[in-house]
């Protein structure tokens, strides 16, 4: 489904011609007169949430709604988006949902993005039978309860820690040491990276270390390392602190360096800010991540991308098309419900498959912790050479289409 075939001429024609399009249709779509289709949305906008996880979730929302609203919106209704922020706190998480379905009476909430605020957010959606369409929360546990109302189009802890762990198996790597942030999303993903190590490479010793992500300093966390260097170190830890936390182990000469890779594994090398927040830290850093300029999309995908890049400028990150997917499953839930009624949309949405911007998404109700999970996102794995780097010129490991090749990595 996925590929690396296309030529970069190719791309940036369709995608200049695809802005165009789109633009056109936003400027020309008529206005709709009818009462919308409120969805509800739950992103950080404040510390110590994830504020550029926030942003990116947004600006992907806002694409996908207004496409929709120009193409007529859903059964001849607007979309409208209501807001609240978590500021990655699960009590302010589960505070928003319930305004959002008591007060302002959404048909859907989306936009999670923390796993830790998804957890506590999930629980109202239950309680109260609305749909709710996780954007990133990574967490297995999200999808272990089982609740008919949650449906995954974003990828989940099992799948990142295997990608890795295949990565590490074939670089031969004999010691790994991880650095997770506290929450749920940030010890299962370290948990379960040793367990699929233990699979994969049973000769690597690990360990695993809890890092408070509002703490401001790190080194008396990260100074033992330096009596004893591991092959590599991994970190799981979103921004703010997540750029702390690489920026301090590079400060300290642990890693990267001749002696220790450094492999970032919570996807934070493609958002806007990352070579800002990073600089030399990053150079000759691996990471795992769930969009590459060179990944085929649909045309849907295309068009997202096109006009990100005329609103804001530069490429987007995963977090732009994960969104965008999320509000497409539920304005096509309800088309094939042919109502809001919560009830008819989520039996809908277990039911319809999806051409996204990724791939065509559906939900079977598998085993854990598949459970209404889209199990085909793809992902890829690659190394910076250079600061400043785009995702482009970054030296593709692995990725759809192209099998794991350590060969291609250059040393610190």
């Amino acid at each position: 489904m996925f590929g690396f075939g296309w030529s970069k001429h190719r791309r940036k024609t369709m995608m200049l011609s695809l802005a165009f399009v789109v633009a056109a249709a936003l400027a020309a779509a008529p206005a709709l007169a009818q009462e919308s289709i409120k969805v509800g949305v739950l992103v950080s906008q404040s510390p110590p949430g994830s504020v550029i996880q926030g942003t990116e979730v947004s600006r992907g929302l806002e694409i996908m709604k207004d496409f929709i609203n120009a193409g007529g919106g859903v059964l001849g209704r607007p979309i409208e988006l209501l807001y609240e922020d978590s500021a990655g706190l699960p009590e302010r998480g589960r505070s928003g949902a319930e305004k959002l379905i008591t007060a302002d009476n959404v048909v859907a909430l989306t936009g999670g993005h923390q796993s830790s605020v998804v957890l506590a957010e999930i629980e109202v959606a239950h309680r109260y039978g609305v749909p709710y369409v996780n954007v990133n929360g990574w967490a297995d546990a999200i999808r272990q309860p089982r609740y008919p109302e949650v449906f995954n189009p974003s990828p989940w802890n099992s799948l990142v820690s295997e990608a890795m762990a295949r990565v590490i198996a074939g670089m031969g790597v004999k010691s790994v040491v991880t650095y997770a942030e506290n929450t749920d999303y940030g010890i299962g993903q370290a948990e379960i990276l040793g367990r699929m190590l233990e699979q994969l490479a049973p000769d690597v010793a690990y360990e695993f270390h809890v890092i408070d992500r509002q703490a401001a300093d790190y080194v008396p966390v990260l100074l033992p390392l330096r009596r004893n260097l591991p092959e590599m170190v991994v970190t799981i830890a979103l921004p703010p602190y997540g750029y702390r936390l690489v920026n301090q182990l590079y400060e300290l000469g642990i890693a990267p360096s001749p002696r220790t890779w450094l492999f970032e594994g919570a996807g934070i090398s493609d958002y806007p800010d990352f070579w800002s927040s990073v600089g030399p830290a990053a150079e000759s850093m691996l990471a795992l991540g769930f969009y590459h300029p060179d990944m085929q999309l649909t045309e849907m995908g295309d068009a997202v991308v096109a006009e990100y890049m005329r609103r804001h400028g530069g490429a987007p990150s995963r977090l732009v098309l994960q969104a965008a997917d999320a509000l497409l499953v539920i304005a096509r839930a309800i088309e094939a419900a042919g109502s809001t009624d919560r009830q008819a949309v989520i039996q809908a949405m277990g039911e319809v498959a999806v051409e996204g911007t990724r791939g065509t998404m559906t939900f079977p109700q598998a085993e854990d912790p598949l459970f209404q999970q889209w199990t085909d996102i793809p992902y890829v794995v690659y190394q910076f050479t250079q600061v400043d780097q785009t995702l482009e010129k970054a030296t593709l490991i692995m990725g759809p289409g192209q099998p794991l090749d350590v060969g291609k990595l250059q040393r610190p």
